[in-house]
């Protein structure tokens, strides 16, 4: 039997987000308005859902409401209205998670396809089977299940679809029933204001025996001489840190849901609908996890004996993240799933800007974050693998033709990047594959802390993927990591050279002066001249061609 293709799905939290993911490649876009979904900050009004879901059907692409809040009492006036609008836009699904609302739509619209959200926590084959019975078309998988468990289920529901999530921020709750937040901000996460208090700073205090509390201060004096450790009955020997210096203590904090490395396992067993979480992350952020996950699930049917995970786990590592874990995959979670340290989301690049209009001559780019002379730009695009880099050393303004040498992200600047800067295109090909919606990226300056946090998630995800317990090498790349946090970190260093520094990287970036003018990297560009439009030397091949030119 042949096995189901499975669709990429992806988030959306306003109408230029789900333009954005249907560009890079979503099969299908879910959304929902602020008071009737699990995220108040949508910047979705009815009149932007319908809007929306005309784009994806005009595009060929599917759309799924959420609907997926507990109700109370007050939220029930609202749904007449909403089921109403609903009815009229026609999405292809409508996710739900209460119980009560399931029974209500389906009275006043039972045309309407209904998915069971994650919320309802939906874990076993009786839930599915469950479910199933009361009219649901597809049931969305708690993140808890794991792949022997979700492989169970797959064969003993065949005729309902599955949804699993794959990518994106874990709750330390169970799939986000959670009461912390209430407790602590007086937000309710079952009503879509979730604080994140689990990611929050916490200090330790002690009581003394009078009754005073103090709060315990760790300071330079002291800092060397202790180290707070939490042991759970079941790990003995993995005593986990609880405290870091001033800072405190993130022990709540899980890494972010990556299941790339094993997402052949999920293509094989024809999962319906693969879900990226989401809604309130950026623009790059949806674009970049989309292109990834697309090129990554189209490579998978073209050859699957010989898919590697590797150069799309690469793509997703230049999108900021707490670390990645595959989280339950398989069934036990390991230390290496947590984030002990910090709880900051980072990546070595970050958002530039984004294409908002193709011209005859060239491209016109909002500014999202400051440029400054020497920057390497990536135009990253929907329509073909390889990027395009572009080192920039001036920056054209569109609406008066003047140059700057820094813009800045804040002010929305709309700038000019001429065709003639990309001597090495073909012009009508540039235009075709960077259409208006494309993103550009940068390169980000990261202080020597946070190079060391990148590295030790590069460490613990490689010891969890092949569940290592590498002790040795994870404490060695922790302690790096915690001599770098009690130091003041004000220095921050790119990953390549900026201006006026001697050579280039010699990769072959458009616009790169030392590259295409130095006598140094002739023999590169030689070989990179002879490679198909986009392609640029590999680092090891800029330093091979480099040596050759010296000899």
């Amino acid at each position: 039997m042949k096995t189901k293709r499975s669709e990429l799905l992806m988030p959306a939290g306003n109408l230029r987000k789900l333009k954005m993911a249907v560009l890079y490649g979503a099969d299908a876009i879910y959304l929902g308005t602020p008071d009737m979904s699990l995220r108040t900050k949508s910047q979705f009004s009815l009149e932007d859902v319908v809007e929306g879901v005309k784009f994806c059907h005009k595009h060929g692409k599917r759309a799924y409401l959420t609907l997926n809040l507990f109700s109370h009492n007050k939220d029930v006036p609202k749904l007449d209205e909403y089921i109403k609008t609903v009815r009229e836009v026609k999405p292809d699904g409508l996710i739900i998670a209460d119980p009560g609302i399931f029974a209500y739509v389906k009275e006043k619209a039972p045309e309407l396809s209904l998915h069971i959200s994650t919320q309802a926590n939906v874990s076993s084959y009786l839930s599915v089977k469950f479910w199933q019975d009361q009219g649901a078309d597809l049931c969305v998988l708690a993140r808890e299940v794991s792949f022997l468990e979700l492989k169970e289920i797959r064969e003993k529901c065949p005729d309902i679809k599955l949804e699993a999530f794959v990518h994106g921020a874990m709750c330390m709750t169970y799939s986000g029933r959670c009461l912390l937040s209430n407790f602590m901000a007086e937000r309710g996460a079952n009503q879509g204001n979730c604080a994140n208090s689990c990611r929050w700073n916490y200090k330790l205090h002690v009581r003394l025996k009078d009754g005073t509390i103090e709060e315990l201060d760790i300071n330079e004096n002291n800092r060397d001489m202790f180290e707070f450790l939490l042991e759970e009955g079941c790990r003995p020997g993995d005593l986990m840190p609880i405290e870091e210096d001033e800072r405190g203590s993130y022990i709540l904090n899980s890494k972010d849901l990556c299941i790339m490395p094993k997402l052949d396992e999920y293509l094989k067993i024809g999962i319906d609908s693969l879900k990226v979480e989401g809604r309130g992350k950026s623009e790059y952020y949806v674009a970049i996890v989309a292109r990834a996950y697309r090129n990554a699930i189209d490579d998978y049917y073209k050859d699957p004996k010989n898919w590697d995970p590797k150069p799309y786990m690469k793509e997703l590592a230049a999108v900021g993240n707490r670390g990645y874990s595959l989280a339950f995959h398989d069934g036990r979670l390991t230390n290496y799933a947590h984030d002990y340290e910090n709880t900051a989301s980072i990546a070595s690049w970050e958002y530039a800007g984004v294409v908002v209009e193709v011209t005859n001559d060239a491209f016109h780019v909002e500014i999202k974050n400051k440029l400054e002379p020497g920057e390497v730009i990536e135009f990253i695009s929907p329509k073909r693998k390889e990027g395009m880099l572009l080192r920039a050393y001036e920056y054209e303004l569109a609406a008066n033709g003047n140059k700057k040498q820094v813009v800045q992200g804040g002010d929305k600047s709309i700038i000019k990047f001429p065709f003639s800067l990309f001597e090495h295109e073909d012009i009508e090909q540039l235009k075709n594959d960077f259409p208006p919606f494309s993103i550009l990226r940068k390169e980000r300056a990261l202080t020597d802390e946070q190079w060391q946090r990148l590295k030790l998630d590069k460490v613990t995800q490689k010891l969890e993927i092949e569940k290592k317990h590498g002790d040795d090498i994870y404490e060695k790349q922790r302690d790096n990591l915690v001599a770098l946090m009690g130091e003041e970190q004000l220095e921050r260093r790119f990953k390549t050279n900026r201006v006026g520094v001697k050579g280039c990287c010699a990769r072959g970036c458009n616009g790169c002066l030392p590259f295409w003018q130095d006598d140094l990297y002739e023999k590169a560009r030689e070989i990179l001249l002879k490679r198909k439009q986009g392609e640029q030397l590999t680092k090891q091949e800029a330093q091979q061609a480099l040596a050759l030119s010296q000899e």
